[in-house]
């Protein structure tokens, strides 16, 4: 009897959370919580998760917007498999206060995916993965600032620890649904996340958005990867100042109308000066342009783009093929607060881009150079631009960056090899050494390579750069 009772209040409690989360029970045999014991079985996530809820390994289909919140925590087994539903496109955010916990292992990721069979695949089948958490951004916090990507949702506030959840061993594939211009949903879009998150170990493909992007918020990350992204691979705004060590992107030929960079970096949409400042710190990253730099790749842009009033730290990191320029800033406060005051930093790094490894808009070069501010001829607009290309690049020089003139000098394994690259230096590559963490603090491992890879590939067992064709 005493088991009857049991059974009977651990049924009626998943009746109870079937009211926000529809799910397709099935043989329940797992102490209470939803899914049924066969793994195969595909269940439905669609409405508003109000009460923490765990979902057993199995196949989930994620139906619409689906709003995890009211502290709720949404937790998902290792192996678990969630795909969009095909017509009405899904996408996952998790309110402040709530939490994700979604922990996978080498063995065992959790892949959220399109709900398309192998072949059909592309990106923007479905929307993708939001945090919001209550770290600070530099938007007033009263109203609090409406995430993008037509969900309407605050984020930010006054908790650098904030909590949102893990990400560990993680794949996001086949994201990005473009809400309106200019407001879309990312791979993983975190804002306002705190330091109390763990994001390791994820990878985001075909994306037709930005993989990453960070609005404000303090959160830390390691081991992400960014493959075959339509926009841009990191992107940093609103007050961004979390760490991020050992990342690496790779671009396929598909690129957005727009630039799209390795990282693209603002202080916000204007330029403003509101604190505080967005200033992403950056260790052990490579950044990887296609391979195909002609064509169909023009809009693959700069390997860093620091524009609207930005600050910054990347060190002992790999900028490799991109088409327009390595190392680019934009805006007189951008380039005043890396070069005159010491407010940014870009040192130890290995730059074997396309075209030009440093670049400087006409703002910035004002800003370092004695050209006035009226208009200019355009010979004189050239040389002023010139001669602050030149000052960046000497200052670049002597703080430990090295510039080659083709990236096959960098001699990185098989970078190129799109179903199996592999990043790791060659016996004799530059980036094999070179690193120092002088004045940066124990988030960062300290290694003596450059780039995201030393002799371990972190890719291999979980991650995958075959998912147009994987069968899940």
């Amino acid at each position: 009897m005493k088991c009857m009772k049991q059974i009977s209040a651990m049924l009626m409690s998943i009746l109870v959370l079937s009211g926000c989360i529809k799910v397709n029970i099935g043989d329940d045999t797992g102490g209470g919580l939803p899914g049924g014991s066969d793994p195969n079985e595909t269940k439905i996530l669609t409405g508003t998760i109000d009460q923490s809820v765990a979902l057993r390994k199995g196949t989930y289909t994620l139906k619409g917007y689906v709003y995890v919140n009211n502290g709720a925590i949404l937790t998902i087994e290792k192996g678990s498999i969630i795909k969009s539903d095909i017509t009405e496109k899904g996408a996952l955010i998790v309110e402040r206060g709530s939490k994700l916990i979604a922990e996978g292992t080498p063995a065992e990721p959790i892949v959220f995916t399109s709900g398309k069979a192998p072949g059909e695949r592309a990106a923007g089948d479905w929307g993708g993965i939001i945090l919001l958490g209550k770290a600070p951004t530099n938007r007033p916090t009263s109203p609090a600032p409406i995430i993008e990507g037509g969900v309407n949702r605050p984020f930010g506030g006054t908790d650098p620890a904030d909590n949102s959840g893990i990400l560990k061993y993680v794949r996001i594939e086949f994201s990005g649904i473009a809400a309106e211009p200019n407001s879309e949903i990312n791979g993983l879009t975190c804002g306002g996340v705190g330091t109390g998150t763990i994001l390791e170990y994820i990878q985001v493909s075909y994306g037709a958005d930005d993989a990453y992007e960070f609005f404000g918020g303090t959160v830390n990350a390691k081991n992400l990867v960014a493959y075959a992204t339509y926009d841009d691979d990191y992107d940093f705004d609103f007050g961004y100042s979390g760490k991020i060590q050992f990342a690496v992107s790779l671009r396929d030929k598909p690129a957005d109308t727009d630039q799209a960079n390795g990282i693209e970096c603002d202080n916000d949409g204007t330029g403003t000066t509101a604190t505080p400042f967005t200033r992403p710190q950056l260790s052990n990253l490579t950044l990887i342009g296609p391979y195909d730099t002609t064509g169909s790749s023009a809009n693959h842009g700069f390997s860093n783009r620091w524009r609207r009033s930005t600050r910054f730290a990347l060190n002992n990191s790999i900028l490799l093929g991109h088409r327009m320029a390595g190392f680019s800033m934009e805006s007189g406060n951008t380039v005043r607060d890396y070069y005159t005051n010491g407010e940014s930093q870009f040192k130890n790094n290995v730059i074997a881009v396309y075209t030009k490894p440093f670049n400087v808009d006409s703002s910035g070069a004002r800003a370092i150079t004695s050209y006035p501010a009226n208009p200019l001829s355009p010979t004189d607009r050239a040389a002023m631009i010139s001669e602050a290309i030149g000052l960046v690049r000497t200052k670049a020089e002597a703080e430990g960056n090295t510039v080659f003139n083709s990236r096959d000098e960098v001699l990185l394994t098989d970078p190129f090899n799109f179903p199996a690259p592999d990043f790791r230096p060659k016996a004799g590559s530059p980036a094999a050494s070179g690193a120092s963490f002088t004045g940066l603090d124990n988030f960062f491992t300290p290694t003596t390579y450059r780039g995201a890879f030393g002799s371990t590939n972190w890719t291999e067992g979980w991650a995958s750069f075959t998912p147009k064709t994987n069968v899940y």
